[in-house]
C-alpha cells in the first residue's frame, strides 16, 4: 500500500517516517508540508542517507489519486480542514490531531477554543483505540487517532470500568508527560532553562483531553462519567506515566485484578501487564508501541492504583496510527511495530 504523510516536520510525522520506512506492507509514497519544499533530511538531519524524500506542497486530489492512505500529523484546526478536502475520495484517512475525536461539536469548541468540523464528518470518524474498537477500525475509512494521555488512561481503566468493578465517580488520573508531547514549536514553558530540573503542573482542570477521556468512559459505563485529570511536564524527552486512583465496589485483591487484566489483554501484542508488586516505568517502553500496566489494590482504603505507561510519540501517536492502519488494511496488527524499547 502507498501512504502519504502530511505534517512531516513535527515529531509525530517524524515518527511515522521512522516506522513506515521499515514497514513490510506500506510504502511512503509522498510527504507534504505547508512550508518550503526541500529534502526532509534538511529538517531532520538524522535521516540523511536513510530517507531523503522531498517535502512537497499539499495537493489533496493528487494525494488521493496516488496513495491508499494519508496520515494527518498536523495540528488541530489544520487537520479538520484537510479532512474535509479528502472526503468522498478513494483514500483512507488517519488524523493524529484532536479534530475528529469528540462527537459533540460544541464540546470541541469549548475545549479546543476554535470551530469544529461539521457534525456530518464527526459521525463518520471511528475512534481508533486499537485494543477496544477493532471491529469498527477494520471497516473505517476515516479514523480519529486517540490522544496520548487518553490512550494511557483508557487502556489502564478499561478492564475494571467495563466489568463495573469501580465507582465511576471516583476516578482520579495523575499524568506526567515528556516535553515532546508539547510539539516541536518552541514556547516559554518548554525552554531548557524552564523545564530542566523542574516538574510542573499545567492546564489544571482545563486540558483538552478531559472530554475525550470522559466520552469513552461514559460510552463503556452506559452513563456519564466525570474524572479529575491532572497533567504535568517532566524533564524527559518522551514518555507518559498515568497513575490512576479509583474506588473499588467490593473487596478485591491485586492478584484477582491482575488475572482480569491478563485475561482482557490476552492476544493483544502491545499490552504488557506487570506481575504482582512490579510497576512499569516510562524508559521501559521508550521508542516502542507498548503500553505497560501495573496494579495494586489497597485493602486498607478500598482503592485501586493503576499505573499505565506509554511512549507518547509511539503508542500515544504515530505507533497507534500505524497499528490502526494495519487493522484497516487487514495486515498483521504488529507489522512494522516490532521494535524493542530503547534501554537504557
Amino acid at each position: 500500500m502507498k501512504a502519504s504523510i502530511i505534517g512531516t516536520t513535527g515529531y509525530g510525522g517524524g515518527e511515522l517516517i521512522r516506522i513506515l520506512a521499515n514497514h513490510p506492507n506500506i510504502n511512503i509514497h509522498s510527504i507534504h508540508t505547508t512550508r518550503d519544499e526541500k529534502p526532509v533530511s534538511e529538517e531532520y538531519p538524522h535521516l540523511t542517507g536513510i530517507f531523503d524524500k522531498v517535502l512537497t506542497k499539499i495537493e489533496t486530489d493528487k494525494i488521493a489519486e496516488e496513495s491508499d492512505i494519508v496520515f494527518l500529523a498536523t495540528p488541530s484546526k489544520v487537520s479538520g480542514k484537510l479532512v474535509e478536502s479528502f472526503l468522498n475520495k478513494n483514500i483512507k484517512v488517519i488524523d493524529l490531531s484532536g479534530d475528529l475525536r469528540l462527537k459533540d461539536a460544541s464540546a470541541y469548541e469549548a475545549w479546543y477554543k476554535h470551530e469544529s468540523v461539521d457534525t456530518s464528518i464527526l459521525v463518520k470518524a471511528v475512534y481508533g483505540l486499537s485494543e477496544w474498537n477493532r471491529e469498527q477500525i477494520m471497516t473505517a475509512s476515516l479514523l480519529a487517532n486517540p490522544g496520548c494521555y487518553p490512550t494511557a488512561a483508557l487502556l489502564g481503566l478499561a478492564p475494571v470500568l467495563t466489568e463495573k468493578l469501580i465507582e465511576s465517580n471516583s476516578i482520579i488520573i495523575d499524568a506526567k508527560s515528556g516535553v515532546s508531547g508539547a510539539g516541536r514549536s518552541p514556547s516559554m514553558g518548554t525552554l531548557y532553562a524552564e523545564l530542566n530540573e523542574n516538574f510542573k503542573i499545567y492546564k489544571v482542570n482545563e486540558h483538552q483531553h478531559i472530554p475525550e477521556i470522559e466520552q469513552q468512559l461514559s460510552l463503556w459505563n452506559g452513563e456519564e462519567v466525570r474524572v479529575t485529570f491532572s497533567t504535568h511536564l517532566i524533564p524527559v524527552t518522551r514518555g507518559i506515566m498515568a497513575t490512576i486512583y479509583v474506588q473499588l465496589k467490593e473487596d478485591l485483591d491485586t492478584l484477582r485484578l491482575l488475572d482480569l487484566y491478563n485475561e482482557t489483554y490476552d492476544g493483544h501484542p502491545f499490552i504488557r501487564v506487570r506481575k504482582n508488586g512490579i510497576f512499569p516505568s516510562i524508559k521501559e517502553v521508550k521508542g516502542s508501541n507498548y503500553c505497560d500496566i501495573g496494579l495494586h489494590a489497597d485493602s486498607r482504603t478500598g482503592r485501586l492504583t493503576i499505573v499505565s505507561v506509554i511512549d507518547n510519540l509511539m503508542k500515544g501517536a504515530a505507533g497507534q496510527a500505524v497499528q490502526n492502519a494495519n487493522i484497516m488494511f487487514g495486515f498483521e496488527e504488529s507489522a512494522g511495530l516490532k521494535m524493542i524499547p530503547l534501554y537504557p
